[in-house]
């Protein structure tokens, strides 16, 4: 056997998703195997979805719809494959009730009126980069329903606060594919290995740096920002901060919280009320960022206690580094 061959049997291959939430069920809220299911079906729709993403360019599913969704944003095609894949693969596995959805305007009830868990969930973030190979992603939350089991769908079951949360993750579709999520007891991540049809362990207890030198911001919006915003950009050029924008929310925030640094969509002109969506988005996102030791706010109070009124409610979102988040927001 060749030394090369050799160096490569001795790597171990590491824990794969299954075994992984098997090992650490006892530390889920409610451990009774639902929530444990519940996460492997978002796992396995994130591998049709990673299939569908990797053929886009051959199989003509790139482009737009023709339709615009709730948000009156132009759907993409694989907008709608990918809400289709993740519906389908909830409500197959049978431990989800209804589904919040940035594709589409009400509850989806799955009929499954025994299931304990409502999702919300972004199927597929920074689809406009689809057509030019960018990198995209899924994100999700999960809650606990309040209504019992049985009974209709309320909304007092869906609009819950951040803080709600058993459960959120984002799946990151780009040079590789990686499923990170949370139960509340710290962030792990997992990459796909194609050849073997697993999410392999990677990055274990995943940490976010306290502080680090880059600001992700759309800086074309720069002169619609609230004067705090502007003087925290310069002063991130001043000290000759690295500017970091891909235009997926899941790439911008998985570099962050990888190497440290800040996300920001503040409120503008336009966007009053910030344009990210809290319930699908930030919720999720906030969850993840404060496992890992950082910090995320609306500029004026914490995310995860904000009280939603909306499905698709939008607000302002600063996520990242807690020494940043909070010095971008001394001042609001």
């Amino acid at each position: 056997m060749g030394k090369a061959e050799k160096s490569r049997i001795a790597l171990p291959v590491g824990s794969n998703l299954d075994r992984f939430i098997m090992k650490n069920q006892e530390a889920f809220p409610y451990a009774s195997g639902e929530l444990s299911q519940l996460i492997r079906d978002l796992a396995y729709a994130g591998k049709v979805v990673n299939r569908e993403i990797n053929r886009a360019g051959l199989a003509d599913i790139t482009g737009a719809y023709g339709n615009e969704n709730v948000q009156g944003e132009e759907q993409q095609n694989l907008d709608v494959a990918a809400n289709i894949r993740f519906t389908r693969a909830l409500k197959k596995g049978g431990e989800v009730a209804a589904i919040i959805s940035e594709e589409d305007e009400e509850i989806i009830d799955l009929n499954n009126p025994r299931s304990k868990y409502i999702v919300a969930i972004d199927p597929l973030d920074g689809s406009s980069n689809i057509d030019v190979n960018v990198s995209i992603g899924t994100i999700f939350s999960v809650y606990r329903r309040i209504s019992p089991q049985g009974s209709p769908i309320q909304t007092e079951d869906v609009l819950q606060l951040g803080s709600a949360q058993v459960a959120a993750g984002y799946i990151l579709y780009g040079s590789s594919t990686m499923f990170v999520y949370t139960t509340g007891k710290g962030v792990n991540g997992f990459t796909y290995e194609p050849s073997l049809g697993e999410y392999i362990l990677s990055h274990q207890n995943m940490k976010m740096p306290k502080d680090g030198k880059v600001y992700s911001i759309n800086e074309g919006s720069y002169y619609s920002f609230e004067p705090h915003v502007r003087d925290y950009v310069e002063a991130c050029k001043k000290r000759g901060f690295s500017a970091r924008y891909i235009g997926s929310l899941v790439a911008d925030f998985h570099r962050n919280l990888l190497k440290g640094g800040i996300y920001i969509y503040p409120s503008t002109e336009k966007a009053p009320n910030g344009k990210l969506r809290l319930m699908y988005e930030c919720n999720a996102l906030a969850m993840i960022a404060e496992q890992a030791g950082g910090k995320a706010t609306d500029g004026k109070q914490r995310i995860l206690d904000i009280q939603p009124t909306d499905l698709h409610q939008r607000v302002p979102f600063y996520v990242g580094s807690t020494k940043m988040v909070k010095e971008a927001t001394e001042e609001a």
